[in-house]
């Protein structure tokens, strides 16, 4: 075993010569270390993605290649084959719809021969004077009903008179029909009125009080010029908060009856929309 003994310091000559005289070695190599430029650039080199091909050889990269290049075709197969499925879903779901639809319409017409999809349009049996008063009254009563065009008015309109009602009959019992349909917003003084279980009707908060239970959100009276109503917002509809003030348009409220008299009740089922909120000048 050697008993020579290595020592980095700097050393003078005559230093050196006494040193190698008792046996000492002195290593004068000086130690190289790397910058920190070219510490991350050895980072970067080893990272990148073509750092482990520069030591392959011509067929080692060949194949490699030739790897990337089918897994990139199986890729692009998978893509085509889940577009083709997507595409074959939404066609079948169409001609579900379409076939739903058409029974639909099958049954709706064994009670109301209207509603057969094959029937000629009743405004075209009617005579050049009757279709002339039929227009006349869809224009009048599209003024009245918000959401229905004159089109649709005049053809329930004519449905009735070739059946052989009255004009008379026929407006009024048209005018109840669309101006209760569902959707419809409606005057709070006819929700008890309606013969469905919900309703939409819009008006102005009047007054909110403490809820008598914790699954209650809100409750108070909602009034608009026919009248007023009380409303009822369940915690678990997750609808928005209301404040006394606002102006609010609810669909789909179920109706509910108390003591004789109609409320409202704000269910999961149900949309509440501020037509005033955002306003740019507030």
């Amino acid at each position: 075993m050697s008993n020579k003994k290595v020592i980095r310091d700097k050393r003078t000559v005559a230093q050196k010569r006494k040193d190698e005289k008792r046996g000492w070695v002195v290593d004068e190599t000086p130690e190289l270390r790397r910058s920190v430029e070219q510490e991350i650039q050895g980072k970067v080199d080893t990272n990148h993605p073509d750092s482990c091909r520069a030591s392959m050889t011509l067929a080692q990269e060949e194949e490699a290649m030739a790897r990337d290049i089918e897994i990139a075709r199986t890729r692009a197969r998978v893509g085509e084959q889940i577009e083709m499925r997507e595409a074959g879903s939404r066609h079948a779901v169409q001609e579900a719809r379409q076939q739903a639809r058409e029974r639909f319409d099958e049954r709706a017409a064994s009670v109301d021969r209207w509603q057969d999809p094959a029937k000629d349009d009743p405004r075209e049996m009617l005579s050049q004077s009757n279709l002339a008063m039929v227009n006349r009254q869809a224009a009048r009563l599209a003024e009245q009903l918000d959401g229905w065009t004159r089109a649709a008015i005049s053809r329930r309109l004519a449905e009735r008179v070739a059946d052989g009602r009255g004009m008379t009959d026929a407006v009024v019992d048209v005018y109840d029909e669309l101006d209760q349909a569902a959707g419809t917003v409606i005057p709070i003084a006819k929700v008890g009125e309606v013969n469905r279980g919900e309703v939409s009707i819009e008006g102005r908060v009047a007054q909110l009080w403490d809820p008598s239970s914790p699954t209650i959100q809100n409750v108070g009276l909602l009034e608009d010029e026919s009248g007023r109503t009380r409303v009822t917002i369940w915690k678990a509809s997750e609808a928005p908060w209301i404040e006394e003030g606002d102006k609010v348009r609810i669909h789909g409220a179920s109706v509910n009856w108390y003591e004789g008299r109609a409320s409202l009740a704000v269910t999961g089922w149900s949309s509440i929309h501020f037509p005033e909120r955002g306003r740019w000048w507030e």
